[in-house]
């Protein structure tokens, strides 16, 4: 599953899903899952980051496509070394109530019927 669109708003990333599920990402939630080198010990998978290091108000100040398989943020922070496979950001969507989608149900159906 691939994003049909992303949008930067007040309060979080916007991810419309190509099946039409709107799913909206707080900045400050999906910051603190960063994977990259910086924010996680490559070896032990320790978090780095710290959740006091990222001001509540956070946002992306802009964001590249990453082939047809992420997104790489650039932070307000300064960060911009991280990026999202659209596999993490589902999973985040179905697992995290941080992450507000319109039709949980319908992205978990979606993305169980393109696995078989």
């Amino acid at each position: 599953m691939e994003p049909k669109s992303v949008n930067r708003l007040s309060d979080g990333l916007e991810i419309i899903w190509d099946n039409d599920v709107s799913c909206l990402y707080p900045y400050k939630y999906l910051r603190l899952q960063c994977a990259c080198a910086l924010c996680v010990e490559e070896l032990t998978g320790k978090k780095l980051l710290k959740v006091a290091e990222v001001p509540d108000d956070i946002i992306i100040v802009e964001y590249l496509i990453v082939g047809k398989y992420a997104i790489q943020p650039l932070w307000s922070d300064g960060h911009e070394s991280g990026i999202y496979p659209h596999n993490s950001l589902l999973s985040y969507a179905l697992n995290d109530d941080a992450v507000i989608c319109k039709d949980k149900s319908k992205l978990l159906n979606d993305i169980k019927k393109s696995n078989i």
